[in-house]
């Protein structure tokens, strides 16, 4: 399976009209499950090389440098399992950490000298005839036998269309591409979206600003977050007897387990509610905020939040609570409610395209269609990470498995399934593979019906989670153990293989 005449040492890409330049695997993308791919796949002795776009590694957690960015899983469970951080300095870290993290991750490992940054993907074309991924990048041609995709759900921004937004004569940006020349310190500033990203830097500018107007769609369940200092003492602790981080990263998976599982029992998601309920109480006095400020969906229909200084933000007297933009008259927005409210900055925490990956427009396989124009809006997967029209290509992070956990049960789970895969393809000597469709069919029918009665579809919101196609393609209906348990062994039966002539 791996070509010997290929052995990865290639620092740069041929000169323009040169054969391109072949991996047996190539890696797309340089965050953590391109980073862990490309750990995995060293350990395996497999020829690769990681693309990526960008000057560093580290993906979302690169681009994202706004105020207070920080991870919502705690700090121990969000990491590799085979490379375990003693040095977090809090329970929960945030971005710089993260990304350092990252890097460290990738300069103990080995395998800098295996990613080729500035390396953007233009278009990954599959030839039929050779049983070769063609991919022509910003830096040249490149061949593969095989690719990964690892670009991320949450790669890029999303901007709404709003009517007027040109007419705009102030400063702009999403909080993906915070712009730190942008002085907000005595500015009216408007922020858009209530998600994720929004309650964690609303509070951090929200002291500077002379008013902070905060154009809410839907109000987000909002828990308390736990987060605490980490002592040096404990990290000497975790450094000297890895065990016990070992620990307490299974005591967190069990946690999440749990809350995983009561996303499906009203009387468990009741109770989660009244935490959440106790956390406006506790800093909103106002009782028409505190009624604005409160979901009319079930916890869970949408991401569970977390922050301790969301609400007492909101309460301040230069910030103001209104619904949804309208449309933008200058430098005016008008909300739906018709009330009009002047700014200086728009910060949009408008999210990501999640559930029409941009990589999809730039992959074509047996049917020479794009995947994206295949998928139609409603990405779908053999358990996320294999489609039918793409031999020997594999996803990571795709098409729902989404689930209520750390990414890096995902990422490891999905990255030993891939690596079944390749050691499949080199004990038998085959060309190419990919999941029958009647197999990914059957699967995807299983996975809607259990959707279909999930909070996710049932809880009464409007979230990421559901496509322009009104179906979800993003979540996992089932429990963490049961993906773990589904991604444990590459299950052969499931694909369709060509042999090498």
């Amino acid at each position: 399976m791996i070509d010997p005449q290929h052995d990865g040492s290639a620092k740069h890409p041929s000169a323009p009209g040169a054969a391109p330049e072949h991996h047996e695997v190539i890696v797309l993308g340089a965050g953590f499950a391109g980073i862990g791919a490309a750990i995995m796949l060293r350990k395996a002795g497999i020829d690769f090389v990681v693309l990526e776009k960008a000057l560093s590694v580290g993906g979302v957690w690169r681009e994202n440098t706004y105020p207070d960015c920080a991870c919502d899983v705690p700090s121990a469970f969000y990491c590799y399992s085979f490379a375990p951080n003693p040095a977090w300095s809090h329970l929960f870290a945030k971005q710089p950490e993260i990304r350092r993290y990252a890097e460290d991750t990738v300069a103990q490992a080995g395998i800098r000298d295996s990613i080729r940054f500035g390396h953007e993907l233009r278009a990954a074309r599959w030839n039929t005839g050779s049983a070769l991924w063609e991919l022509d990048t910003s830096t040249g041609p490149y061949t593969a036998r095989f690719i990964i995709v690892a670009t991320g759900p949450m790669h890029e921004p999303v901007i709404p269309a709003l009517p007027g937004l040109e007419s705009f004569t102030g400063e702009r940006f999403h909080s993906a591409a915070w712009d730190d020349a942008v002085d907000l310190r005595g500015k009216r500033v408007a922020v858009i979206g209530t998600g994720a990203s929004a309650i964690q830097f609303v509070p951090a500018i929200q002291p500077l600003a002379a008013s902070l107007t905060v154009f809410q769609r839907s109000a987000p369940w909002v828990l308390p977050k736990l987060d605490a200092r980490i002592t040096p003492r404990w990290q000497q602790r975790f450094a000297r007897f890895p065990v016990l981080q070992s620990a307490l990263r299974g005591l967190l998976s069990v946690q999440f387990e749990l809350l995983n599982g009561s996303l499906k029992r009203p009387r468990a998601r009741r109770r989660l509610q009244g935490s959440a309920l106790r956390n406006i109480h506790r800093s909103v006095r106002d009782p028409l905020l505190r009624a604005r400020l409160t979901p009319d969906f079930d916890i869970g229909c949408k991401r569970i939040l977390q922050s301790n200084s969301w609400y007492p933000a909101l309460a301040q007297a230069n910030v103001t609570l209104t619904c949804d933009v309208k449309e933008i008259r200058g430098n005016t927005l008008i909300a739906g409610d018709g009330s009009a409210h002047e700014a200086d900055v728009i910060i949009f925490g408008t999210g990501f395209q999640v559930s029409e990956p941009p990589i999809a427009k730039r992959i074509t396989g047996l049917s020479g269609r794009p995947l994206a124009e295949l998928w139609g809006g409603s990405p779908q997967a053999y358990l996320g990470t294999t489609v039918p029209d793409c031999p020997n290509c594999f996803f990571t992070l795709g098409p729902n498995l989404y689930a209520f956990s750390s990414a890096f049960v995902m990422i490891e789970s999905q990255v030993a399934y891939i690596l079944g895969a390749l050691r499949h393809a080199r004990e038998h000597d085959l060309r190419s593979m990919r999941p029958h469709q009647q197999v990914v069919a059957d699967y995807n029918q299983d996975l809607q019906a259990a959707l279909d009665t999930s909070v996710f579809n049932t809880g009464g919101c409007s979230s990421y989670f559901i496509d322009r196609n009104g179906r979800n393609s993003t979540n996992w209906p089932w429990s963490i153990r049961e993906l773990r348990r589904r991604l444990r062994r590459f299950d052969a039966a499931a694909y369709e293989a060509e042999a090498q002539p």
